[in-house]
Parts: structure tokens; C-alpha cells; sequence
């Protein structure tokens, strides 16, 4: 069985009360929750927060809610923590798949197919990306004594751009782990860990106001 875990704390530096910010007219964890509702593949939902009014609008989508300790609510608390108090109450699936509000353009779609990959591929873990520049893979950092060093090995900076291997970066729409590995490591990367695709448009992470106008102009082009 699969558990669907959405975190959404209550305060935010970037924007106030980020969660409930509006989007197309909706708050932002109104996409989440109806994707995760129409996707296939998820038998319960769950929304841990630290705030009576994300509850609330959380509980009037006929989903499940879990009052996140304020010491679990900080800016310095990782989303791994919150994550093994919600699987600690919720016990019984095997699976869950953590889908943050942050990502209102992650779709039903994207999760019925992330889940379907992951299933099918007999994966242990799972992280969404999105395809990003080759090129740094040829960028320096320094050392501790303050010399160049590439910044995987020195090999990669000096090969021609087609011959470097592809990148991704994670876009924090879809994480998906097998309970047991995740409560033992805290980690969703494994020795068997799947990587979905999706397009940038539909990577946006909303962090700032900046963000929530791109994600709007991408809802009102169909992105």
C-alpha cells in the first residue's frame, strides 16, 4: 500500500504563508491534493502541518491531517524528520511518496507515471529531475589549500561537451521510498534509485514571489 505525504509548515521567509498563497485563483495546496486524488496508485493521503488553518483547508478535501510539535516546525528541521513522525503515526504501507506543495505544476499524471515507473522497476527509491546544462560538470571549486580541482574529477572539465554525461537536478515535486529503507537511512538515494523526468516548465518550485508569477504564466499558457 502507498501512503502520499504531503508537508506543508505553516510559516515561511520567502513568502508569508506560502501553502495558502494563491495561484489561478486557488491555493497552493489545493494542486497537490487534487493531483494526489487523481492520481492512480495512492491509497491514502496525509497532510502534516504545524498550522490550524492548513489543516483545516486540508481537511476539507476529505483528506487525512496530522498536527506537526512546533519542534518539528522550524527552519532548521529537514523535511526527514517530519517525514519519520508522519510515518510513525501512519503505519502499514510499504510505500510512500512525499509530494511537496512547493510544486503546483506536478501534475496527476506525472505521479500515476512516477509510480508506475517505480513499481514496474522494482526500485527502491525514486527522485523526479529535470534535464539541466552539461556544462557544470566542467566547473572548479578549491581544495583546502586553495588550489583548482574539477568539480566531479579533473577529467570531466577537459572533454568535449558531447562526450560529458547527461545531468539532472532534483525539482522537488516527487520523492517515492520504500518505508523500511527510508526509516533505516533517511534518504532517498539508494543503491536502486529511479529517476522521472519532467519538463522545466513543469519544475517550477515556488520559493518566491518571482516563482508564484512564473508558475501562474505557465498555468495560463497550459505550461
Amino acid at each position: 500500500m502507498t501512503l502520499a505525504v504531503i508537508l506543508a509548515r505553516a510559516n515561511s521567509k520567502g513568502i508569508k504563508n506560502k501553502n495558502l498563497a494563491l495561484l489561478g485563483g486557488k491555493p497552493l495546496l489545493y494542486y497537490t491534493i487534487t493531483a494526489a486524488q487523481e492520481a492512480y496508485g495512492i491509497d491514502e493521503i496525509v497532510c502534516s502541518s504545524d498550522g490550524e488553518e492548513i489543516l483545516e483547508y486540508a481537511s476539507t478535501h476529505a483528506i487525512q491531517t496530522l498536527k506537526r510539535p512546533s519542534i518539528l516546525a522550524s527552519d532548521t528541521v529537514r523535511s526527514d524528520e517530519a517525514l519519520l513522525h508522519v510515518l510513525e503515526h501512519f503505519r502499514g504501507f510499504d510505500t510512500f511518496i512525499l509530494l511537496q506543495p512547493t510544486s503546483p505544476l506536478r501534475t496527476a499524471i506525472h505521479i500515476t507515471k512516477a509510480l508506475e515507473l517505480f513499481y514496474q522497476g522494482d526500485y527502491t527509491t525514486l527522485i523526479s529531475v529535470f534535464r539541466t546544462n552539461k556544462e557544470i560538470l566542467k566547473s572548479f571549486i578549491l581544495d583546502e589549500d586553495g588550489n583548482l580541482k574539477g568539480i566531479c574529477n579533473n577529467t570531466y572539465p577537459f572533454m568535449p561537451r558531447q562526450a560529458l554525461p547527461d545531468v539532472f537536478m532534483s525539482n522537488g515535486a516527487i520523492y517515492i521510498s520504500k518505508t523500511s529503507f527510508f526509516k533505516k537511512h533517511q534518504s532517498f538515494l539508494s543503491p536502486k534509485t529511479a529517476h522521472y523526468e519532467m519538463s522545466q516548465n513543469s519544475s517550477v518550485d515556488i520559493n518566491e514571489q518571482c516563482d508564484l508569477l512564473k508558475a501562474q504564466e505557465f498555468l495560463v499558457r497550459g505550461y
